[in-house]
């Protein structure tokens, strides 16, 4: 293990041994861990499956379910479900979810061809709107649905069972409030806001609680160097069918993945989804507009949102902690 990496674990080690220490010098068991719906488009950027890793690797979570969004429902299943035996978390759900073009593939097909989701050892849920809605309704705690992608199949679920809304929280990658894309100074139509405005529209008007990182904070997070050295040349499992995936997906160029990460968008949602210190977060009233702008307006829904870095650099040496440390072991449900 480089150095770099054995630090790192070493410090992510003492960190949970700490907080356990802590919690049971003071009479109380560690924090119960967030009960967490993934809505993922993953398979089409690579981002998705480094959000995927983190939540893998953060005790504060507990992964329940993952649903596909945006179409492609088997073959983004597929990945999810390789992905989740490789991590040695079979306890995951797998649902399909639905959306445009529910066939085609994408730039991970090579690393789940002839993968058959059917051998899955956990659940997968063919009708994945009814296995989030159920994993919400039933759960006896609040569900935090971290969506990182277009959200049609929580457009579905949401007009099928409004009451999720007041059983869930939505964590979300979605738009662009005061930057855009590449930290530049006019706001963008964000890529899971503009691909279906209307789905977004619908959640993001619903009752539930909200908080999103738009392009102004997710959009300025790559990892490089020896942060980026870590994480590549880990032995961590997770770590490993990570960068597996990231050499397929750049495709033509695949030593683009011995130098940098691409843009790390997704991994800010997942992060949100149990803590905030590292970001600014202001209560905005957002409104999505026809052609998927984010717009504040104070007459429109009040959620959270993270405008500003407190600490980037922190975050990135928090995502490098936790991909090349310990693994989060199964949990028993």
């Amino acid at each position: 293990m480089p150095r770099f990496s054995a630090l790192l674990y070493a410090t992510t080690v003492l960190g949970i041994l700490c907080s356990a220490l802590v919690a049971t010098a003071r009479g109380g068991e560690p924090p119960k861990p967030v009960p967490v719906i993934l809505d993922s488009d993953i398979g089409d950027d690579i981002d998705d499956t480094w959000a995927l890793a983190l939540l893998l690797k953060s005790p504060e979570v507990d992964l329940r379910l993952v649903v596909t969004d945006q179409g492609k429902a088997a073959y983004r299943a597929r990945i999810v479900a390789k992905f989740l035996e490789r991590a040695g978390r079979t306890d995951v759900a797998v649902g399909l979810g639905v959306g445009p073009n529910p066939t085609g593939g994408g730039g991970q097909s090579p690393w789940v061809e002839g993968y058959d989701l059917k051998a899955y050892p956990g659940k997968v849920h063919e009708d994945g709107v009814q296995a989030l809605i159920d994993t919400v309704m039933n759960s006896p705690e609040p569900v935090t649905i971290v969506a990182i992608g277009p959200v049609p199949t929580l457009a579905a679920a949401l007009e099928r069972e409004p009451r999720i809304a007041q059983k869930a929280r939505f964590v979300g990658m979605h738009g662009s409030v005061r930057l855009g894309y590449s930290g530049k100074a006019k706001p963008d139509a964000e890529y899971n806001v503009k691909a279906n405005a209307k789905a977004c529209q619908k959640v993001f008007t619903a009752a539930w609680d909200m908080t999103i990182t738009p392009l102004d904070t997710c959009g300025l997070v790559h990892l490089k160097g020896e942060k980026y050295a870590a994480v590549r040349d880990s032995k961590d499992p997770v770590a490993a069918a990570l960068i597996e995936n990231y050499r397929i997906w750049c495709g033509k160029d695949p030593k683009r993945a011995d130098s940098a990460s691409s843009v790390l968008y997704d991994p800010v949602a997942a992060y949100l989804s149990f803590a905030t210190d590292l970001v600014k977060i202001e209560k905005l009233g957002i409104r999505v507009t026809d052609d998927g702008m984010t717009v504040i307006d104070p007459a429109a829904k009040v959620m959270n949102v993270a405008t500003e870095w407190k600490d980037m650099a922190g975050f990135e040496d928090f995502l490098v902690k936790r991909l090349t440390g310990p693994t989060v072991p199964a949990l028993k449900r």
